[in-house]
């Protein structure tokens, strides 16, 4: 199986249907659940945090390049990766995007845009620069998407990277998703105020937070956010303001988490959200959002079928394309 397509940018003139929003939220939650349920809990998801992947994602432009995080499978999803290659990149497969090499943490799909995904955190952060200087010197128009927590925001590199973007003029658009929790320290502990957009400004960044539960908002918003970036050549940042429903990796009991925060957040789940969202307005039926999910249960279990077939790597591989 493979549903890799090209980069799956939306048309800039056109915004991502509410239903291929709903979709792509499902398709993400569905994959990182279906992990712990066949036995890899040594993951990070980012379940509760899918209308930032999907909205955000659904915003760029074929063109465009993407940086991530070690919460990376929503940004793949969205951008259209076969789950089948990325399970089997997390399984240690051959069919694997990076032939079973990277694991869940530092997956790359050069076909999508997509340069790479950091376990260090803040790393993609320091790297943005880089990869928008050469696009900014090549006189390529796509823009460079780099996604990052809250956690990376307290790291001396996110001032330094957004330090070089504003001097530079580099065609950046910064999304931080603020998902509230730093691995097993809450963001409280960590900072004095609840949005990270507000420190933008000291670089004369523009900067807009948006509710990171709303798929709709995030995806209107990243659409002016991305424009800006494509249009102006200048660095834009983004706080999609949400939380992480489950524990730093899954295999945490989430024990140190406040259970009336928790609920709160529970109460304003993104994909609840836009099911009702879309069956209130009549843009679907609740029979059409059944089989919805059912063609996404579906497209699950294929990709559970196709890694668990492949094969690993040969031992002759063991040294091929690599750095040193």
């Amino acid at each position: 199986m493979d549903r890799q397509r090209v980069r799956t940018g939306t048309d800039e003139t056109q915004a991502a249907t509410p239903a291929a929003l709903l979709e792509t939220m499902m398709l993400i939650r569905a994959y990182e659940l279906k992990l712990p349920e066949i036995g890899i809990k040594m993951v990070c998801t980012s379940v509760g945090q899918e209308a930032s992947a999907a909205g955000v994602v659904h915003a760029l432009a074929a063109e465009d390049l993407i940086l991530t995080n070690h919460r990376s499978a929503g940004h793949l999803i969205a951008r259209g990766a076969d789950p089948g290659r990325m399970l089997a990149e997390v399984m240690g497969k051959s069919t694997g995007y990076c032939k079973g090499k990277s694991g869940t943490l530092h997956i790359s799909v050069k076909d999508l845009g997509i340069v790479l995904t950091s376990t260090i955190v803040g790393g993609e952060l320091s790297l943005a620069p880089g990869v928008a200087l050469s696009q900014q010197q090549l006189e390529r128009p796509g823009i460079v998407a780099c996604f990052f927590g809250d956690g990376a925001a307290t790291e001396g590199v996110f001032h330094e990277s957004l330090n070089l973007a504003a001097k530079w003029n580099l065609p950046i658009l910064y999304i931080c998703e603020n998902n509230q929790w730093q691995a097993y320290v809450h963001r409280r502990e960590t900072m004095l105020t609840d949005h990270i957009s507000t420190w933008a400004a000291k670089y004369g960044i523009e900067s807009l937070t948006v509710d990171g539960n709303d798929v709709t908002a995030v995806h209107a918003a990243a659409r002016v956010a991305a424009d800006k970036v494509r249009t102006a050549r200048k660095p834009f940042f983004l706080e999609t303001y949400t939380f992480r429903m489950h524990g730093h990796m899954e295999a945490d009991d989430l024990s140190y988490v406040d259970r009336e925060e928790l609920a709160a957040w529970a109460a304003k789940d993104p994909i609840q959200r836009q099911t009702e969202r879309i069956v209130r307005e009549g843009l679907l039926s609740a029979e059409d959002v059944a089989q919805m999910e059912t063609r996404v249960r579906s497209t699950i279990e294929s990709a559970v079928a196709f890694a668990g077939s492949s094969p690993y790597p040969e031992l002759s591989e063991l040294t091929t394309e690599i750095y040193a």
